[in-house]
């Protein structure tokens, strides 16, 4: 089966085109790095010819409320195109558990449209909805920060590891399109403001961690279950935190 992994060069993306080509699939990691620029269009045509799956892991390069809906809306729209003329079977597109309950927020509004193309058009699809990945923590905490404080919500959140996301998604590449929307999550449920407490305490990080339940998540309003999967279904991870950080240390 050829596959072609759109964002293929990044952390999801180069994870996910080595565990395919492990599994004896045609993996083709397509980004502007190697000559597939879906903002315009540049090499889509070519890249696409032949393929079964197209898997789009990409993410804008600028979190800016304009700009990070110009990129999800203008890439979609030319990969989409570009699937139906060379005939893609499935089209998946990994995006984030808690998307509809986050507009408040520019980023995940750019997501939704994005997932809003995805189902009104006519290419076959499966969504993934992820947790956020322990890779982005340090992410998450400057975010968070201002001056020596860190502001987080006490509210539940289920971050799984990459590697985890990538099975997941490789799993939905190669199955049937569902058409609808499957959650990954990691194994565990902790509470946002102690997991970084005590994550920043571990390795001396001297900024405070304040519990303040108006702390936004990159703009948005949290409740207690707003990033956690909404069902019973969500595919569950089996990495926990400590397994990532011990594979980090090693």
């Amino acid at each position: 089966m050829k596959v072609v992994v759109v964002g293929g060069t990044g952390l999801i993306g180069s994870k996910l085109v080595a565990r395919l080509g492990e599994h004896g699939h045609e993996a083709i990691a397509a980004s502007p790095n190697t000559g597939v620029d879906t903002l315009t269009g540049a090499g889509l045509d070519e890249v696409l010819t032949g393929a079964d799956v197209v898997v789009d892991v990409s993410n804008s390069p600028s979190f800016e409320d304009a700009a990070v809906l110009n990129f999800f809306e203008t890439s979609t729209r030319n990969l989409l195109a570009a699937e139906a003329k060379a005939g893609v079977r499935h089209h998946v597109a990994l995006s984030v558990v808690g998307t509809e309950r986050l507009q408040q927020s520019g980023y995940f509004r750019a997501k939704l449209a994005q997932e809003e193309l995805i189902r009104k058009s006519d290419v076959p699809y499966s969504i993934v909805h992820a947790t956020q990945f322990f890779e982005f923590a340090k992410s998450m905490v400057a975010a968070a920060t201002d001056g020596d404080v860190v502001r987080f919500a006490p509210v539940h959140f289920q971050p799984v590891a990459g590697d985890d996301v990538a099975q997941a998604v490789g799993r939905t590449a190669v199955g049937t399109p569902l058409n609808g929307i499957v959650e990954v999550a990691g194994p565990e449920t902790f509470r946002m403001d102690e997991f970084f407490r005590a994550g920043l305490a571990k390795i001396g990080d001297p900024r405070e961690v304040v519990t303040d339940p108006a702390a936004r998540y990159f703009g948005a309003d949290l409740d207690e279950n707003t990033l956690t999967p909404a069902g019973d279904g969500a595919l569950l991870g089996t990495i926990t935190y400590q397994e990532f950080k011990a594979r980090q240390a090693g």
